[in-house]
């Protein structure tokens, strides 16, 4: 019955937009306490987001907000924080783009020591300033209300004093020749300056990604060393990689 019931719950919230609890307790007569077991799955899987009292259908709105967009499939965006655990030292230099899988790799990091940490996210920044002798550095510029992260040319500027070992980026999206794509342009210019201040560039993206469309082409398969992810590409992808001389990191 739940297998039904979540059935239902996602045909009212795609048609609607979103729905109270409330209303598909009344809607499919069952308790209350019902549906919010109904809803855990499929806020996990992402095919809807939770908010206080409801749920709504993500393709209702282009980008959720940044704590929303911290819950969908946050079990791959776990798997692949400790892929890249694996694989940072102590002492190591990096840096890291503003989204949510990045925020799990910075939570993730948080182990490390001495890390020498640049990036635009207050949200990363919080994540790993004060902690283990690590050392952060924000940049500055206009502030993104919905995840308070800095764009802008004050930003770029900000990045090319450094050089660092790896890049982290996130993706809005992997298109199906591999190419690296993102919803706006000034990530991408963001991410284009990272890769030229860092002697390796690691794209960090679930499976989700794959295939995704996003409308700002951010760089080419090639410009990356390594893919991050939590489950491996299809064939058409694992050989855009091996052409590209990208290796594939998987869970």
């Amino acid at each position: 019955m739940s297998a039904q019931r979540q059935t239902e719950i996602l045909r009212a919230v795609r048609q609607a937009g979103s729905a109270s609890v409330t209303a598909l307790a009344a809607a499919l007569d069952v308790s209350t306490e019902s549906i919010r077991r109904d809803i855990g799955a499929l806020v996990e899987s992402g095919a809807v987001l939770r908010f206080h009292g409801g749920i709504m259908d993500p393709a209702h709105q282009e980008e959720p907000p940044f704590q929303r967009r911290m819950r969908v499939n946050r079990e791959a965006k776990r798997k692949i924080a400790g892929l890249v655990l694996e694989r940072v030292q102590d002492g190591d230099s990096l840096i890291l783009d503003n989204g949510t899988t990045t925020a799990y790799v910075a939570e993730a990091l948080a182990a490390r020591s001495r890390l020498v940490v640049v990036t635009n996210s207050a949200q990363i920044a919080c994540r790993l300033a004060g902690r283990n002798g690590n050392r952060v550095f924000l940049a500055g510029g206009e502030v993104s209300g919905d995840d308070a992260a800095a764009f802008g040319p004050g930003a770029l500027d900000f990045l090319r004093q450094f050089r660092v070992r790896y890049a982290l980026l996130s993706a809005g999206g992997i298109g199906l020749h591999g190419e690296i794509r993102v919803f706006h342009l000034f990530e991408a210019e963001f991410a284009r300056t990272a890769m030229g201040q860092a002697t390796e560039s690691w794209v960090i993206a679930d499976a989700s990604k794959f295939g995704r469309e996003a409308p700002v082409q951010c760089c080419e398969l090639a410009a990356i060393n390594r893919l991050i992810t939590d489950l491996a590409p299809d064939a058409a992808l694992r050989a855009a990689c091996t052409d590209a001389d990208v290796e594939i990191v998987s869970g």
